[in-house]
């Protein structure tokens, strides 16, 4: 099948209306990836895989992304406590690079250079989606039916629905988006900045709110960062989000509207879903705190910031990111321990944390309490010391300012180094005796 289009399906709208329209647009056999990067049960697999053969697709490959999600993505997002426009934990977006890698790898099995996505014109999909493919095999042509020849979601509906063929769940209302790290709700409410999402348009916690559940405490374990156990039960990362997207969920924990920057520029807003991801960055963050240095998480939260932007952007094989990965690596070495949380409706609060490497524990001094590896006497002259930027400030301000000399002119500003600048003799006293032998 060298002329066969293979094209990244999602099983949601675009990628549907997408099979029947390449098939007798391009006269090519299409053959449909979906690369499951989380919230693909058995029964959703089966039911992607009858509808893209149903649509006319000649092969269908599903390919389990999870665990190279978590590794080459997930992992580094939670270490970096990541969070576009400080709300947003990236939950949708981050993983279109390990679809693009998929998708390429399909084409490059079937001999083909064409591949296909579903992406319109006015999102963040495309930018992300080409810029991975045209990395990777910069070769590779890309057809994107849905930007390239636009028709509205109703239009596609009809188009579906004249030829007999299945249409996805929520047909044109939303458009839904399911992964490993949450899940993000696109409609007419998130068109503008005002209204929220009705009750039924939420996806992983529809309910939560009606019916509040009790709180409840759960312990979350991590090794070097990276998250190990819930409750003292060892699981692998994959199994973890799982399980905790599970817990969190009926919470309402990690469901809010995003409003910020898009790739291209305008103002974007989305709902989102993020119960596991919500839970695993603020107990993450917390267990920082009591490991790593001030110094440390200072730095950290600036490239961090970076590297998620440059996830964001579709970025991600760009070499920079290698070397921020390495710097977030290198950082959690301590960052080992368990915290408590208590899980309340649409809340997650840190109630302890505790580690072998704790820094509060490693002094014997308390805060507020008593002095520990220093005297009062040390206390005294250390405050001393830290006020002397705002002491030698006031004094500065109260010196007289210097009379300029005959001639130099109405409004001239006064300057403690004038008279050098006007070419007099004399030094300012306010200059006299510095910088001899005085290095800063």
């Amino acid at each position: 099948m060298n002329n066969a289009i293979v094209l990244a399906f999602s099983g949601g709208l675009d990628t549907s209306f997408c099979i029947p329209w390449l098939a007798e647009s391009l006269g090519r056999p299409v053959v449909t990836v979906t690369v499951d990067t989380g919230g693909i049960d058995a029964a959703a697999a089966r039911d992607l895989e009858e509808r893209a053969r149903a649509l006319g697709a000649v092969e269908h490959v599903l390919v389990d992304g999870r665990d190279a999600f978590f590794e080459k993505v997930l992992r580094f997002l939670i270490l970096g406590n990541v969070r576009r426009g400080q709300v947003y934990p990236l939950c949708v977006g981050a993983e279109r690079v390990i679809q693009a890698q998929e998708v390429a790898r399909a084409a490059a099995r079937l001999g083909t250079r064409t591949v296909a996505h579903g992406c319109t014109a006015a999102g963040n999909d495309q930018v992300r989606f080409e810029v991975a493919l045209r990395t990777l095999d910069p070769g590779l042509e890309i057809v994107a039916p849905v930007r390239d020849q636009p028709r509205p979601r109703p239009e596609q509906v009809a188009f579906l629905t004249e030829r007999g063929l299945p249409i996805p769940p929520f047909g044109a209302a939303y458009s839904v988006n399911r992964g490993l790290w949450g899940a993000t709700i696109g409609g007419k409410e998130t068109l503008g900045s005002v209204e929220s999402l009705p009750e039924e348009a939420w996806v992983l916690s529809r309910g939560a709110f009606d019916d509040p559940l009790p709180p409840a405490r759960h312990t979350v374990g991590f090794a070097q960062g990276i998250p190990v156990s819930i409750d003292g039960e060892a699981l692998g990362p994959v199994a973890l989000i799982e399980r905790l997207e599970a817990i969190a969920a009926p919470y309402g924990i990690g469901r809010g509207i995003h409003l910020g920057e898009t790739i291209l520029g305008i103002k974007g807003r989305v709902a989102f879903e993020a119960p596991a991801a919500e839970v695993l960055i603020v107990a993450h963050r917390e267990l920082e705190k009591l490991t790593l240095t001030g110094r440390q998480i200072r730095v950290k939260e600036g490239v961090a910031a970076t590297y998620g932007d440059l996830v964001h952007e579709g970025q991600h094989l760009d070499p920079v990111c290698r070397d921020i990965e390495a710097l977030l690596l290198r950082s959690q070495e301590r960052a080992t321990g368990e915290v408590r949380l208590l899980l309340r409706p649409g809340q997650v609060f840190v109630e302890g944390v505790s580690s072998p490497y704790s820094l509060m524990a490693a002094s014997r001094g308390v805060y507020g309490e008593a002095a520990g590896e220093w005297t009062a006497a040390d206390a005294r002259g250390f405050s001393r010391m830290v006020a002397l930027p705002g002491m030698l400030h006031a004094r500065a301000g109260e010196a007289p300012s210097p009379t300029l000399p005959r001639g130099a002119g109405e409004g001239a500003t006064a300057h403690p180094g004038l008279p050098q600048m006007l070419g007099t003799d004399s030094p300012s006293p306010a200059l006299r005796g510095r910088g001899q032998g005085r290095g800063l």
